[in-house]
């Protein structure tokens, strides 16, 4: 898919699963916050998080589409819907990668912080340019 990058890789164990079997919602949450962190650090080398800069997310829109189990070999991928001034909205897909089927998607907006004065800042143009590469729309 156009836009879109492989961001985590890895697999289901027992100890991520609930008393039904399935993957529980708490490493869901997991593996998309390490997806989000290489994510951020393709768009910039630092991971965007400097000493008086970094991120905040602040909208969260999560599907659960067909349950994963023990055993099941996931790949995370993700692109940007869309790249304000000082948010970008990411797009994430667990897939399966033996069944090639979506587990869960990801919608999120993240904001560009000043970790100081604790307000959303704005991206610089070289921040965007670099991102537009990750658009999917």
């Amino acid at each position: 898919m156009a836009g879109y990058v492989e961001t985590y890789r890895g697999v289901v164990y027992p100890w991520h699963c609930d008393s039904m079997g399935h993957m529980n919602i708490q490493f869901y949450m997991q593996f998309f916050d390490v997806a989000s962190l290489h994510f951020l650090a393709m768009l910039d080398r630092s991971g965007g998080v400097t000493a008086d800069l970094g991120w905040a997310d602040v909208r969260h829109v999560v599907e659960y589409k067909r349950e994963a189990r023990a055993g099941d070999l996931l790949v995370i991928t993700t692109g940007l819907k869309r790249i304000g001034n000082k948010s970008i909205e990411a797009a994430y897909l667990v897939r399966n990668l033996v069944r090639d089927e979506i587990h869960a998607t990801l919608e999120a907006v993240t904001v560009r912080f000043d970790l100081e004065s604790r307000r959303a800042v704005e991206m610089t143009a070289e921040f965007k340019e670099k991102a537009a590469a990750f658009l999917i729309g």
